[in-house]
Formats: C-alpha cells, structure tokens, sequence
C-alpha cells in the first residue's frame, strides 16, 4: 500500500523549501529562475517535494512544490512542472542519506567546474571551511566530483547517480551548477554555502596566480 502523505507534512515541506529558497535567492544563487530544491518526505517508498520549473525563486507562494515519487512522477494531481531534474534528485536522495537537496547555478561553480574538468572532481585542501562539510581529518583533502551537462536529462541523471560520493556532500555539473545536500535543511544549506565560499577562494587564487596547480595533490 502506498505511504499516505498528510497534509500537515506537505505543508512543513513547503514552509522549508520557500524559507531556504528566499535567503538564497537574496544571495544571487537562483538568476533567471534557474535552480531547484527539494525535500525528502518519506524513504521507502521514497517521496519528496521539489521546486516546479520556470518559477520565480524570490517570490514566497505555496503553489510552486510538486510531491513525486521515486521516478520523479507526481504522485497527485497538478498542473506544474516538475523540474527537469528531478530525476537527480532522485538519484540522490537513493544513493546518500540526505534529507534535503540544494541546486543553484553560480559563476563561481561554473568557472571551478569548467577549470577542472578533465580532472573529474574539483579538489579542495588547505581550507577550514572543509570542516562545514561534517570532514574533520587534519590535512583533509577531498574531490567534488563534476560530471558532463548531458542534454538528455536521463542519461544526465543516470551518470549523476554514477558519480556520487556519499562522504562528499556535493555533485557538479560542467558549466551548469552544484547539488549539495544534507541530513536536513540546516545541513544542506551550510554545505551549499560552504562549498560556495571556497569556490569563490579557488576562483579568486586561480586568476592572481594564474595556475591551478596549486590545488592539486601533491
């Protein structure tokens, strides 16, 4: 028999998306409405509610979240969208043990994702902010692994689910953005601000040194 979502939980799920949706969207991180996030519901079977496609991220309504299954199929009836991605999501949230899921398109995550790209992963070392990320090993040395933007959208979810690390809370797309998680909402914004900080530290050390060689392993 299938889970039976209540009201009241639909309704917390949809508080929580709009209240993380308006403090990024402050930030620059949703331009153009692009972006999506979402929140798990219920594990098996897997349930979760995710941003439809096309809306404004700075505006605070309660009819832009879609409930869908495990294939990213809505499992009630509606008129939105589901995000294109959806199925990345899905992909997530069944390979780690995240609770809620961060996309957002940024110039910093799109520079380190084209800059490292041939290396499969962006490597982050030397940095304190790497302790946001629940990694707490001295000298830790982690790689963000980036896969290839895929036009056909399953075959992007399909190599998505390929590449993610559960010990790495985050998954970039080539000249496309990042998808960060956590074990709640809390988590997953301070992971999706963490990794901002430091990509924004990368880029920056990039154009004044003007290698990249400095953050690779030695």
């Amino acid at each position: 028999m299938p889970y039976r979502l209540y009201q009241e939980e639909k309704q917390k799920a949809v508080n929580i998306l709009n209240d993380i949706k308006v403090k990024l969207y402050s930030r620059g991180w949703f331009p153009a409405t692009s972006g999506n996030l979402s929140y798990k519901l219920h594990d098996d079977p897997l349930y979760f509610a995710i941003t439809s496609s096309g809306r404004d991220k700075g505006t605070v309504t309660h009819e832009d979240v879609i409930f869908v299954d495990k294939e990213a199929k809505p499992i009630e009836k509606t008129k939105l969208k589901p995000s294109a991605e959806t199925k990345i999501h899905s992909q997530i949230y069944q390979k780690t043990d995240a609770g809620c899921i961060i996309h957002i398109h940024t110039v910093n995550n799109n520079f380190v994702s084209s800059v490292f790209f041939d290396e499969g992963f962006v490597p982050l070392k030397d940095m304190e902010m790497i302790k946001a990320l629940d990694i707490w090993e001295e000298n830790a040395y982690i790689k963000v692994p980036i896969i290839e933007n895929f036009f056909d959208l399953d075959k992007l979810a399909e190599e998505a689910g390929k590449a993610i690390n559960p010990s790495v809370p985050g998954l970039l797309v080539k000249n496309h953005g990042i998808y960060a998680w956590g074990k709640d909402e809390f988590e997953a914004k301070r992971h999706i601000e963490a990794f901002e900080f430091m990509f924004e530290h990368m880029k920056n050390m990039i154009i004044f040194r003007g290698t990249k060689n400095i953050f690779q392993e030695e």
